[in-house]
């Protein structure tokens, strides 16, 4: 992103007591799931630092896994975003939105996920729609969960990698940001 000339802030979901190992990342990921309210405090607080920080730029945000759920709650929250973009995301929430999003969505989704069933996908787009949020769905057939890594944790090659999917997902997420960008300027 800094490359494509954008101001970066990674948001950091844990705090002080970050997990050390998979078995507490996954703990960790659970507990913030399972408290919807909790992570929009968190990214909240998040948004108030970059809205400091860059306060006359257009706030963008993205997330890859939990951070794809992050950025989708921070759009259900209701913060102030130009666009959230979600990369191979979860969808559920048990705090559906009921106000105007304002933001545009773009989720880009593996039709594979085993995380994300159809069902859950068909759940988001009712949700979506009857809030009348402007969103884009981007489903790539046969591609899984984490799509965009093409190493797992250990180092060694993702099996759920998907050079296509990646691509094109990247390249939709800088179509809607300069679309998006330019009709501001």
């Amino acid at each position: 992103m800094v490359d494509a000339g954008y101001a970066v802030l990674i948001g950091d979901f844990y705090g002080p007591e970050a997990p050390e190992n998979p078995e507490e990342a996954f703990a960790a990921m659970r507990t913030l799931r399972s408290d919807p309210a909790a992570m929009r405090r968190r990214l909240g607080a998040t948004l108030d630092l970059l809205r400091t920080l860059h306060p006359d730029v257009p706030h963008l945000a993205i997330g890859f896994c939990l951070g794809g759920m992050a950025v989708l709650e921070m759009a259900r929250a209701g913060q102030d975003l130009v666009a959230v973009s979600s990369f191979h995301g979860m969808l559920e929430t048990s705090l559906p939105a009921h106000d105007p999003i304002k933001p545009r969505i773009l989720v880009c989704h593996g039709d594979a996920d085993p995380l994300v069933p159809r069902p859950q996908v068909l759940a988001f787009w009712e949700e979506m729609d009857a809030i009348g949020a402007d969103w884009h769905f981007h489903s790539y057939a046969g591609v899984e969960h984490g799509f965009t890594n093409p190493l797992a944790r250990d180092g060694t090659p993702n099996p759920a990698y998907d050079p296509s999917a990646d691509r094109q997902s990247w390249a939709a997420m800088h179509a809607l940001f300069d679309e998006l960008l330019e009709l501001r300027s």
